[in-house]
């Protein structure tokens, strides 16, 4: 590997990365791909003695805290059956402003956080990349909806998505290789929603069936073209660049596990970290030519950083026991079942329906889905994701004193929200309960990062300790990052004074690095983002194979 001139270096083997290393395999340049954690294999996910853990599980996130995890331990789903799927915090740290902590899910090994995400995969539209034509507020992206639906296409069709045509104007239909269901009493929910409230719609999750291949489906694709090297425990520290040609030549990283540092060497780079490790390696990467970090000649690199607001609500279905059995997709004895449904967003589109914020939010969550014991009731889980507005002060930045296990600075994360995220999450919220109550559920709980809705209703079945230990820190379970969906930082743009990227995910400093992940959002909608982040990297390798065959790069 050493000693080797790569046409591309791929950095990040997430949903990002895994799409950059078949996208530029499939064109025949020769790629390496580095991963910060360690390959996988079927050892990672053997199916528990025990059944699933549900419910707070505070013993799992006490000693898992105890051992290292004490962020991870936070997260909503934690438990015994995933938490090696999470880093380790004590190696891998981050700090935040005090008032305003950002609880941000990482999971570092082949595949990344792929093997995290629920693998809901929908479409952005110009709902969303013209926002700010449609309200007046920040940027709009320098891509329309037609730009990206071809590559949309590509990486449905490679993954396999299920999904209907569902006729909704701003979540447009896709390439779908199956078609999903909805349970009894997801169907009976959705007659309930749609007749009440016109407007609103119910549909089935579009997802991913399951990959028990486990490692990420566009990789092994990669692997089946000759053309792709992996090299997992490689932790990157910083990209090169030669200050006489400004070009990037590789990169320099250190040995998860030995700590020794090699660099690799290639024609172009391509930046598939996440959002914020992105943002923090170019900030790391400064030069001479560079002083204020790599690609951040606007001054904007770190800024604008984002995430979705995030809301809960959990309960039972009086009258009803047990839970239903969807088999359109093959079982996953590891993972829980797929399926759902999803409430697109439906306010502010095409006319103001609500002044008191800007953009607006959805839904997603299963119902009747989750196993229970015979006899039971039977459950239902929603969650919302609100669109957070872009703001400078939102920012990422270099710790000046924490640094990671391989002596690189952490990254420090400044996310607030303002008035519009509040109103937005209190609607958001209140949306999402009405409707369940319109459904005759009964809710258990009930909370956002605005706060707990009624604390006393909080799992009124779990020990006292629990529930006390639960709202004590729930602050921080519900915090801005939850909802996994954190993007900007880097954002793409038309004029270099403005943006980090061109609209090919080119940095504008460095011509022949790009950075595909979140970190290249300009606004962050209200659908999941990874679906998107693997359109834009298809369409952007697409192009980088392009320039390498006429010799641009």
């Amino acid at each position: 590997m050493q000693g080797k001139q790569y046409d591309a270096l791929v950095i990040g083997s997430g949903a990002a990365g895994s799409i950059a290393a078949w996208e530029l395999t499939k064109h025949g340049l020769d790629v390496l791909l580095l991963e910060a954690g360690p390959s996988i294999s079927e050892a990672d996910f053997k199916t528990p003695d025990k059944p699933r853990q549900k419910g707070i599980n505070l013993k799992s996130r006490v000693m898992a805290v105890l051992k290292g995890q004490y962020i991870q331990a936070r997260i909503g789903f934690f438990g015994d059956q995933f938490k090696h799927l999470f880093v380790n915090d004590w190696q891998n740290p981050y700090t935040t402003a005090r008032k305003n902590f950002y609880l941000w899910i990482r999971g570092r090994q082949l595949g990344g956080r792929l093997h995290l995400y629920g693998r809901v995969l929908l479409r952005m539209t110009d709902y969303d990349f013209k926002a700010s034509s449609r309200d007046g507020f920040g940027e709009d992206w320098p891509i329309a909806y037609s730009d990206l639906a071809p590559y949309y296409e590509q990486v449905e069709e490679l993954l396999g998505v299920y999904g209907d045509d569902d006729n909704i104007k701003n979540l447009p239909t896709g390439k779908y290789a199956f078609t999903p269901k909805l349970t009894q009493v997801e169907k009976e929910f959705k007659q309930t929603v749609e007749s009440r409230w016109p407007g609103r719609s119910v549909i089935s999750w579009r997802y991913a069936g399951p990959n028990l291949k486990r490692v990420p489906i566009p990789i092994l694709a990669a692997k089946e073209t000759g053309h792709l090297t992996i090299r997992t425990d490689a932790v990157v520290k910083r990209i090169l660049v030669d200050d006489a040609t400004g070009k990037a030549t590789g990169a320099e990283f250190i040995d998860r596990l030995t700590k020794k540092s090699e660099t690799v060497s290639a024609k172009v780079v391509v930046l598939c970290a996440s959002t914020i490790e992105s943002v923090r390696l170019l900030l790391n990467s400064a030069s001479p030519k560079h002083p204020h970090g790599l690609g951040n000649s606007s001054g904007l690199l770190g800024h604008y950083f984002m995430d979705q607001t995030p809301s809960q609500i959990y309960g039972t279905i009086p009258g009803k026991t047990g839970w239903e059995h969807d088999d359109s997709a093959p079982a996953d004895p590891f993972y829980a079942p797929s399926g759902g449904v999803y409430v697109p967003r439906y306010e502010n589109l095409n006319s103001t329906t609500n002044s008191s914020f800007l953009r607006g939010f959805a839904m997603q969550g299963a119902i009747g889905r989750g196993a229970v014991a015979e006899g039971a009731p039977t459950i239902f889980g929603l969650m919302g994701f609100g669109e957070t507005l872009p703001y400078y002060e939102n920012s990422i930045s270099l710790s000046r004193w924490r640094k990671d296990a391989w002596g690189i600075p952490a990254p420090h994360i400044t996310c607030a929200l303002k008035e519009n995220e509040y109103a937005l999450m209190r609607e958001q919220t209140r949306s999402i309960r009405e409707m369940v109550e319109a459904a005759g559920y009964k809710i258990i709980f009930s909370g956002s990062a605005v706060g707990l809705d009624n604390p006393k209703e909080v799992f009124p079945d779990a020990d006292w300790l629990s529930r006390f230990m639960f709202q004590k820190s729930f602050k921080k379970s519900m915090a801005v990052g939850a909802a996994i969906h954190e993007c900007g930082g880097a954002r793409m743009g038309t004029d270099p004074a403005k943006s980090v990227l061109d609209p090919h995910n080119q940095t504008w400093d460095v011509k022949n690095l790009f950075v595909t992940d979140g970190s290249c959002f300009v606004t962050s909608g209200t659908v999941g983002p990874a679906l998107t982040i693997m359109a834009l990297t298809a369409r952007a390798c697409d192009y980088i194979a392009q320039q390498h065959k006429l010799g641009q790069l």
